[in-house]
């Protein structure tokens, strides 16, 4: 059974950085697509940033490119989003996510089968 455990999450100030983890479990394959996800109350889930284990290739969204990497650790199936320059509109829940192999940018659409609990950032100004 798969699953995805996300931590990392808490308060910082603007301006300020942190990493958030996610830990995965259960995958039977070394290739698929994992990406992180933000949501607020009362807004639309936004796609953050994207990535294939196969061959490393990325996707971002254009309001966190250049402050935000994602990188995965293939030994330890456990995917990392570190976030720099952060801003108080970065608050938001954040959420892992992964399925089968698909282009990054399709990936970051939303359209994947397994999500974990998600990790509340909050960016105080």
């Amino acid at each position: 059974d798969v699953q995805l455990v996300e931590s990392g999450g808490g308060l910082v100030q603007a301006g300020g950085s942190l990493r958030l983890s996610c830990a995965a479990s259960g995958i039977p394959v070394d290739d698929y697509v994992i990406g992180w996800f933000r949501q607020v109350p009362g807004k639309e889930r936004e796609g953050v940033a994207c990535m294939s284990t196969s061959d490393g290739t990325t996707y971002y969204a254009d309001s966190v490119k250049g402050r935000f990497t994602i990188s995965n650790d293939n030994a330890k199936k456990t995917n990392y989003l570190q976030m720099n320059s952060l801003k108080p509109e970065d608050t938001a829940v954040y959420y892992c996510a992964a399925d089968d192999p698909k282009p990054t940018v399709v990936a970051c659409q939303g359209y994947l089968e397994v999500w974990g609990q998600g990790t509340l950032v909050t960016v105080s100004s």
